[in-house]
């Protein structure tokens, strides 16, 4: 008989079992089991059904930036950013046990893990193969047993789907790194008094002159730190601008509830979609380089 999982320990992430948020969930909830969908929408459903406890969801990676359709989807889903995850991204090329670098001619991967290894496919002379998913490419090149055939993808996928390492840390850039966020249907309510707080938001503002510059000026003149904001058009039609915003504080800290009350006075439908506690690589990040 299977052995029953039980879904308050189990973490949803879009993609193949291997995928890169597969490998987040494991690293930072090793005691959860993970939960493959197909798309992010699945993962959220996982959460909002009952399925799972939490969601990893990439939100913005250090090189190729946001994560297509995120900002659009988060606001709908009923879900509470309750943390987050820097994930550091090392691409393997993964390859048959028969294969070598003299007889690889083609490489699968997603279009982002490509771009990211530029330089290590043309210095080797490989041909880029695009697809959907890197776990999901490296699971092809498995099933397809070809030696002119290799994937890039992770470590984990590599050891789930059976192929060898041809080489390791493949990507052009060493500090590749991918934000996570992780969502759950409750919000929790960190003390800010045991450590930073990060504070997501959303807000609209109409395309008329100064309105962002109205929308922001309470965060300035209350000394509040804004890490993120991003802007997208709603429903491609050049009239209202929806942006996304992480700032650092507690909403009920005084500063930052001031420069909320201004923002809802200039903006509209401003919603906070989680508060959580910031995670330890922004601390790492901003820590002086030493001599």
């Amino acid at each position: 008989m299977a052995k029953q999982i039980d879904p308050a320990l189990t973490i949803a992430f879009q993609g193949e079992p291997g995928a890169y948020s597969d490998l987040a969930c494991r690293a930072a909830f090793p005691n959860m089991a993970t939960l493959p969908c197909r798309a992010f929408e699945d993962a959220f459903q996982a959460v909002d059904e009952g399925q799972a406890g939490l969601a990893m969801i990439p939100i913005e990676n250090s090189l190729a930036g946001r994560v297509a359709d995120v900002h659009h989807l988060l606001p709908e889903t009923g879900l509470h950013i309750v943390g987050e995850h820097f994930q550091r991204v090392r691409h393997q090329l993964l390859a048959p046990a028969g294969a070598s670098l003299r007889t690889v001619k083609r490489v699968m991967s997603h279009v982002q893990a490509l771009s990211q290894c530029r330089e290590g496919l043309r210095a080797l002379g490989l041909t880029p193969v695009v697809h959907p998913d890197t776990a999901g490419a490296a699971a092809e090149v498995a099933r397809r047993n070809d030696p002119a055939e290799a994937a890039i993808a992770s470590s984990l996928a590599g050891e789930i789907y059976g192929l060898k390492t041809l080489k390791a840390d493949f990507e052009d850039q060493p500090h590749n790194t991918t934000r996570m966020i992780v969502l759950a249907r409750e919000p929790i309510d960190p003390d800010p008094a045991e450590g930073i707080v990060i504070t997501t938001f959303v807000f609209r503002v109409r395309n008329v002159p100064a309105a962002l510059y109205k929308a922001m000026g309470g965060f300035a003149t209350n000394g509040v730190n804004m890490s993120k904001l991003e802007s997208y058009m709603l429903g491609g039609d050049f009239v209202a601008t929806q942006f996304y915003s992480d700032v650092e504080g507690h909403p009920e800290q005084r500063n930052l509830r001031l420069a909320l009350e201004e923002l809802a006075f200039f903006a509209r439908d401003v919603k906070i979609l989680g508060v959580y506690r910031a995670h330890p690589y922004r601390h790492a990040a901003r820590a002086p380089a030493a001599d």
